[in-house]
């Protein structure tokens, strides 16, 4: 794989997880796995041991991916060119001592004192369980997604390579981006199945539609052929949505809506589709009227991908329920329903590649943060418990 395909990190200053004063900090509490450190002695023998072997740098930088060797506290004590090249570090002074979701700006390792693999997110984390497993004797491949500080997600095929040197136990552990190829999978599984719905539901009404001879039978089919045909115009208009965003190309067009045009545009369009499952989609009877600016075909597209995915969760004949209002002067729409999202699947939510609903799905709440936030500035986030069931919501700037 090319090195061209990675992204240049810019250069950060790590004083929160700076290896000597977490170590002089004493223990420190872990959500998951070990973080203990290294002290600075230890990693500066650790890194003299191979960054003066000329024979490991040619390995090392011969190889088509970016690498890493990592000392028994998952901790980098060497960098070949590419690793170089992707965390923006021309030295290895520069990120001795750091782990790997640390070096590549990972926004979980910031959650905690401990650094990478601490905290709860890390437990579904493919690159900390890869080196995990490296420590108990096994090479392992293993793929993950990490979203960096500037909120740029990559998908990465991680390797972890165990060997035994000068009595020390170390970990080679090397790194690809397969960003652009599992986009391209998911884009494709989920365009096929999401078109294939739409045009096989407008197929099996247009053949109904033929052998009924009452007219207002005919009238009503029609008219959910026709929602059928826009839901599918909406669905191929969304991938290339989509695209165009995940390449940066995407042009916002901010004009001034009503509140409630927006929801209803959405119940129009989903009421009668035929993944409702017989759900009723209502409003609130707590939302608010009110004008605001934003781009309507992207915030319908960001609330469109909630109610879609509250219907699909919803058992049938459930209730959907619709909400806008102002907090704070900030317009913001949820989408409720009485589903409870587990434990396991709140930690990936919002990464591209999850989905509760089986491989090749996995862009509805991705592509929800990436137009809600990237492009409409606002904030997306959801709520789930036993009791209450789910709410996803968007909050959008102040109006002016």
């Amino acid at each position: 794989m090319s090195c061209t395909k990675y992204q240049a990190f810019p250069k950060v200053f790590f004083l929160s997880l700076n290896p000597r004063q977490l170590k002089e900090g004493g223990k420190m509490n872990t959500e998951y796995a070990s973080a203990e450190r290294s002290d600075k002695n230890t990693l500066l023998k650790q890194k003299a041991l191979f960054q003066d072997n000329k024979l490991v740098k040619v390995i090392t930088n011969a190889v088509s991916s970016a690498l890493v060797i990592l000392n028994e506290n998952r901790q980098i004590i060497y960098m070949n060119d590419l690793f170089s090249q992707i965390t923006n570090r021309k030295q290895i002074d520069e990120i001795i001592g750091l782990r790997a979701g640390e070096a590549l700006e990972c926004i979980h390792s910031y959650r905690s004192e401990g650094g990478c693999g601490t905290t709860e997110f890390c437990k579904k984390c493919g690159a900390v369980n890869s080196i995990l497993e490296a420590q108990k004797g096994w090479k392992n491949v293993s793929e993950c997604s990490i979203t960096s500080k500037r909120d740029v997600t990559f998908d990465l095929e991680v390797t972890s390579s165990p060997f035994d040197y000068n009595e020390e136990k170390f970990i080679i552990f090397t790194v690809k981006d397969i960003s652009d190829r599992n986009r391209r999978n998911i884009l494709e599984r989920v365009f096929f199945h999401d078109v294939l719905n739409s045009a096989g539901g407008i197929s099996g009404l247009s053949e109904v539609l033929t052998e009924t001879d009452n007219i207002e039978e005919y009238h009503n089919f029609a008219k959910i052929i026709h929602n059928n045909a826009e839901l599918l115009i909406n669905e191929i208009s969304s991938h290339r949505q989509l695209l165009s965003a995940e390449k940066g190309e995407l042009q916002t067009d901010f004009k001034s809506y009503s509140s409630e045009e927006i929801l209803n545009q959405i119940i129009e369009l989903y009421s009668n589709h035929q993944i409702s499952k017989d759900n009723k989609i209502i409003i609130s009877s707590h939302s608010e009227t009110f004008q605001f600016k934003t781009d309507s075909t992207l915030l319908n597209r960001v609330v469109g991908n909630m109610t879609k995915n509250a219907i699909e969760a919803s058992n049938p004949n459930s209730e959907i329920t619709l909400k806008a209002e102002l907090k704070q002067n900030k317009p913001t729409f949820s989408v409720h329903n009485q589903s409870y999202i587990s434990y396991e699947s709140q930690l990936q939510i919002f990464k591209r590649s999850f989905s509760t609903k089986g491989s090749g799905r996995g862009i509805g709440t991705y592509s929800m943060k990436l137009l809600g936030e990237k492009y409409l500035r606002g904030k997306v986030w959801f709520e789930t418990n036993l009791k209450q069931g789910t709410t996803f919501y968007i909050q959008l700037p102040a109006s002016d």
